[in-house]
């Protein structure tokens, strides 16, 4: 008797010990919110520029374009950038290429003022990387520190540069990265380093505290199949990096049970909105 009750003593203790950790762990933690925003919307009207082949040869699909505003005791921190608001129109823009029709729906002001955002309510701002459709508003950003990889920035802003983006020019206050940074010191939010999109490309890893954290793709995906059979497109930087980047960003959600959203899928931009409901 006196050996069972010693046994429901020491359950009882464990039990209560986890308890306690759970509690402190809930404690400790911070509460990180999102919101996801549009950035543009893009119909590619030559869907074979996201293959190294013929695969998608006389396809089209409609990509959306998101950004991010995420929300942390340590301050408010802003990933990726849109569509430029000179494509604020009625009527969307084909481009001279013939790939692309865009158009943004609304400005980076008014989109901010809806979710009760300021531009200058932020303390960081990144970009996936430095394409077109990711830095659009990017100049607005001019008071935050820009998280960006020391590659990608002197590919794009460097000082050997003869001609800089324009893009971000007004960035001025830079953190240069090598490699993953944990943006806010509490594992929460993470920059990991994924490259061969653009030589410095970056996905974003968010904590919400709820079933799954947020693992976001950047460009690393462009759509559902273009992931499920690891195609790369035409322009991406290195084809070789962006598979090993591939390779080891499914380790990585696998690891954390992340739920990845493709930043350009206008199905992922409606999962992650039923997500951040619950």
């Amino acid at each position: 008797m006196k050996k069972i009750l010693f046994l429901f003593a020491i359950a009882i203790s464990i039990v209560s010990c986890k308890k306690s950790e759970k509690k402190v762990d809930e404690i400790s933690k911070p509460k990180v919110t999102l919101h996801q925003l549009v950035g543009g919307s893009i119909l590619v009207k030559k869907l074979e520029v996201f293959s190294q082949d013929t695969t998608y040869t006389g396809q089209t699909k409609q990509f959306t374009d998101a950004y991010y505003v995420i929300s942390h005791p340590k301050g408010n921190f802003m990933w990726d950038a849109g569509l430029p608001e000179q494509l604020v129109m009625e009527t969307p823009y084909d481009e001279p290429s013939g790939v692309y029709q865009i158009r943004r729906p609304d400005s980076l002001v008014n989109q901010l003022k809806s979710i009760g955002f300021k531009i200058d309510d932020f303390k960081y701002f990144a970009m996936s990387h430095s394409h077109f459709d990711h830095t659009g508003h990017a100049n607005y950003m001019k008071n935050a520190t820009w998280l960006v990889q020391e590659n990608e920035y002197n590919s794009v802003a460097g000082d050997s540069l003869e001609v800089k983006n324009p893009a971000v020019s007004e960035l001025k206050n830079v953190q240069k990265l090598n490699g993953d940074y944990d943006v806010f010191g509490d594992g929460t939010v993470v920059i990991k380093y994924m490259p061969g999109h653009t030589v410095g490309h970056q996905v974003l890893y968010v904590d919400l505290g709820l079933e799954k954290p947020i693992l976001l793709t950047g460009d690393l995906y462009h759509f559902k199949e273009n992931r499920t059979n690891k195609g790369v497109p035409s322009f991406n930087y290195n084809v070789a990096q962006t598979l090993e980047s591939m390779k080891l960003f499914e380790a990585f959600a696998k690891e954390k049970n992340a739920e990845v959203i493709i930043q350009h899928s206008p199905k992922d931009f409606e999962k992650l909105e039923n997500i951040l409901k619950k």
